[in-house]
């Protein structure tokens, strides 16, 4: 059965797992804030970004972190969501270099601003990991 027809209760449990491997605890502690005020906007996140499109098979978790860092970079108006898929692009195993190829990749389609936007929540976010600039 495709994740897109699971019962409900199954696509929030299958969501959750698949959170709890890509962002860790991190993540989960996000859904569970957000629930608190906005309890079925959590269950939506939970159910459709990771309980239906995050556990489909074709792509790996590092493959859907670089294209959803580069998505957000392109958006230019999302340095939230783009600081907590850096922090997860790390976890599942992207290389410190392949996420700053990423983000300075999107200025040739999303323009220089987007990417000087990105490359500024990447510094935020490696340095909060320890990772030192310039890169060797």
């Amino acid at each position: 059965m495709t994740p897109e027809h699971l019962p409900h209760a199954d696509r929030y449990r299958q969501g959750l797992e698949c959170l709890q491997r890509v962002d860790g605890p991190q993540g989960v502690a996000v859904v569970q804030d957000l629930a608190e005020s906005f309890p079925d906007f959590a269950r939506y996140l939970v159910e459709f970004p990771f309980g239906d499109i995050y556990a489909r098979r074709s792509l790996g978790l590092r493959e859907r972190e670089i294209a959803t860092v580069a998505a957000l970079t392109a958006l230019g108006n999302a340095a939230p969501q783009l600081r907590v898929h850096i922090h997860a692009a790390l976890h599942v195993g992207c290389s410190p270099a392949q996420i700053v190829e990423t983000v300075m990749q999107m200025a040739v389609y999303a323009g220089f601003p987007a990417a000087l936007n990105g490359l500024a929540v990447v510094r935020e976010v490696f340095l909060a990991h320890g990772i030192a600039l310039p890169l060797p």
